[in-house]
């Protein structure tokens, strides 16, 4: 039996677990995602005279919340670019869509190593309470980097199942906005899918949470917008962790 738990815009019904998006979610890294996409694909816009320019718009349609090197086709499909994938291991700049994929990595590392990160406080009331009932939690994050990031945010200790992109590789599932990652994270939690909140900020995470079979798809909004998120497959809505806290 799993310590359940009640989410105010919900009150009539309680819930066993909780599966929350990294980026965006819990910790403000979507920022520095955003400003080492903007840049690595303006340079490679530039580059080859690439057309329109490289927006914030497109990170939200094309992006947010996608396996790295699925944004990167994505977006370069968008102005009609195609490029051979390539593999992961390809040198930053090659011009495949995992080497270009890389120097977006690059980027996004280096800043996390030089600024670290620290959690939004109210995401880190929320997990603190959720530890305190005893709620079953995951991490589910499309990036690569998702326990480097809980470390230098010291949220480690509260996430025993992280479904990353690299299980994505590791296990051949699909990546947002397919539920597989999700569903997985439930399994590895040893809950039932309709007992698990998908908590989210990012258009194909919450059209992953929608695609599945989970007790509610809450939308963070962190700049997508509640109308546009509840398009997409929210439930509820809410500005910041804290309001989930009953």
């Amino acid at each position: 039996m799993t310590a359940q738990w009640m989410i105010p815009p919900t009150p009539e019904r309680t819930y066993g677990a909780a599966l929350f998006d990294l980026d965006g979610v819990l910790t403000p890294t979507a920022e520095v995602h955003m400003k080492a996409w903007a840049a690595m694909f303006t340079a490679y816009f530039t580059k080859h005279d690439v057309s329109p320019p490289y927006t914030d718009a497109d990170y939200y349609a094309y992006v947010d919340g996608k396996p790295r090197y699925d944004g990167v086709d994505a977006c370069l499909r968008s102005r009609g670019v195609e490029l051979p994938w390539g593999s992961p291991e390809d040198a930053a700049g090659v011009e495949t869509v995992c080497g270009i994929g890389n120097v977006k990595n690059d980027a996004f590392m280096a800043v996390l190593k030089r600024e670290g990160v620290a959690p939004f406080p109210g995401s880190l009331r929320l997990i603190e309470h959720l530890t305190e009932l005893n709620v079953p939690m995951a991490v589910v994050s499309s990036s690569r980097n998702a326990r480097e990031v809980l470390a230098a945010a010291d949220l480690t200790r509260f996430f025993e199942v992280v479904v990353d992109g690299n299980t994505v590789a590791e296990e051949g599932i699909a990546g947002k906005p397919a539920p597989d990652m999700f569903t997985l994270a439930a399994q590895r939690l040893s809950v039932n899918t309709a007992d698990a909140v998908v908590v989210e900020d990012a258009l194909s995470g919450v059209e992953a949470g929608a695609a599945g079979d989970f007790a509610l798809v809450v939308g963070v909004d962190r700049g997508a917008g509640a109308d546009v998120l509840r398009r997409h497959g929210a439930e509820v809505v809410v500005n910041g962790l804290e309001e989930l806290m009953a």
